[in-house]
């Protein structure tokens, strides 16, 4: 079997069309790829600690901060603290972080859209199943090996 027809190599090869085409969108809006996750997670879980987003993300709090870092810096959130804990910092989006959701989200719905053109919507059902299954699986064996 050729490399480029290996399952992972597919799968792989999928994340990254579907990441530079919400990238190359996500541009038009000067807004960072990096950013995108971030925003995603904050647009539902506002005020959460930076711990709580780096988990939700799936990456280490050094990426993390430097992310927030710029975010601030762009306006699309602030820091604050909670007069009943003072100890952590929690992120909250600004009124221009909020409002990125309704510029954004749509160029995300069209890249899905883009993704699976041509395909039927029995054939997409049956792709998140299959694709659950594999995460679902993949976790599974990694909690397997742990153990």
């Amino acid at each position: 079997m050729k490399a480029d027809h290996r399952l992972a190599h597919l799968v792989k090869d999928a994340r990254r069309a579907m990441e530079r085409a919400l990238q190359a969108r996500l541009a038009t809006h000067d807004v960072p790829f990096g950013h995108w996750t971030y925003l995603r997670i904050l647009w539902e879980n506002d005020g959460l600690t930076q711990r709580e987003l780096s988990a939700l993300a799936g990456v280490m709090e050094p990426t993390t901060f430097g992310a927030l870092r710029a975010m601030e810096a762009r306006g699309y959130i602030e820091r604050r603290q909670r007069p009943d804990n003072r100890r952590n910092v929690y992120i909250h989006l600004t009124r221009k972080g909020r409002a990125l959701e309704g510029k954004l989200v749509p160029l995300a719905q069209e890249v899905n859209r883009a993704a699976v053109r041509g395909m039927t919507r029995e054939e997409v059902a049956k792709l998140r199943t299959l694709l659950r299954a594999m995460v679902d699986n993949l976790d599974g064996d990694a909690q397997e090996r742990a153990a």
